[in-house]
């Protein structure tokens, strides 16, 4: 073998050494790093985000059960920046919460600017709630829009025409006036949904369900005011929440914080790479929220 052969020998060896050194370090560092980015090991409070208007829970529904299933995780902060939004998904999260608190993981709500309606719904499910003074809140109720432009269509000459299975398939068309027992089924749904909404209330709070219902007229309260009807258990920020949650699980000093992935969105892509803040920014949420006659809470 000569000189030059060993020489490209060992420069081979040292390089699959030095690589194996590397993959080993990094195996390591796997092995002790959970995927929050946290050292495993130790008493944690994770963060979940309840953003803009509630269209779909699966996100933080899966969250919640994600953290529910990771023993670390000691308790949970759900931070609320909402106005609300549609029924259903809103009770999958408050329902979601529900669980995580049977499993013995403490849950306390961080009330952000806005935490209104089907935001403020989510938050009854939790152990403790937290607002700031001028936080918006309350706004407990349901409500229904939709949009008659008959008049409109007999302008432009322009008929309407709907062939139905049944007398009530088309409650809410837009092209004719609705009829009296058409409101009477729509007003009897939201009753029930607003039923619900109360009982919800009640229970999360500790509330009398009649002391609930003197407050639950749909209008917005302050932190501040929510405070005085003990809609909200303190008036305090995010960090403060986080005490709290540690508090509450027992564990010593400033827990570790599991803060929420963040992913792609395409509201922050507009608000921020192309520049559409202010009111065209403020536009977006609200424009995501229209859709054919769904029962909202906002």
């Amino acid at each position: 073998m000569t000189s030059r052969a060993r020489i490209a020998l060992t420069a081979l060896g040292l390089t699959l050494g030095i690589l194996v050194l590397f993959v080993g370090t990094v195996w390591v560092l796997m092995a002790t790093v959970s995927e929050d980015g946290l050292p495993t090991g130790g008493a944690k409070v994770a963060v979940v985000e309840i953003e803009g208007i509630i269209l779909d829970g699966g996100q933080a529904v899966r969250d919640l059960r994600e953290h529910g299933d990771n023993p670390s995780v000691k308790a949970v902060v759900v931070r609320i920046n909402s106005p609300g939004g549609v029924v259903a998904p809103t009770q999958e999260i408050f329902s979601a919460i529900q669980r995580l608190r049977k499993g013995g993981k403490p849950v306390v709500a961080s009330l952000g600017a806005v935490a209104a309606s089907g935001g403020y719904y989510v938050a009854t499910a939790c152990d403790r709630v937290y607002a700031n003074p001028g936080t918006l809140t309350g706004s407990i109720g349901v409500v229904m829009q939709m949009a008659n432009v008959q008049g409109l269509l007999k302008k432009v000459g322009v008929e309407y025409v709907v062939i139905k299975s049944g007398a009530f398939k088309d409650v809410g068309n837009f092209a004719r006036q609705m009829t009296p027992e058409e409101r009477k089924i729509l007003q009897r749904l939201l009753d029930d949904v607003y039923g619900q909404f109360v009982d919800a209330v009640a229970e999360g709070r500790g509330l009398e369900r009649k002391d609930v219902l003197a407050f639950a007229d749909g209008r917005i309260y302050s932190g501040q005011q929510a405070h005085a009807l003990k809609m909200v258990d303190e008036l305090g920020g995010y960090e403060d929440a986080i005490d709290a949650a540690g508090k509450l699980a027992n564990i010593p000093g400033r827990p570790k914080i599991v803060y929420p992935r963040r992913k792609f969105s395409f509201r922050d892509l507009m608000e921020n790479r192309l520049g559409l803040g202010g009111a065209a920014g403020q536009l977006l949420p609200a424009l995501s929220g229209i859709r054919t006659p769904l029962y909202l809470m906002q």
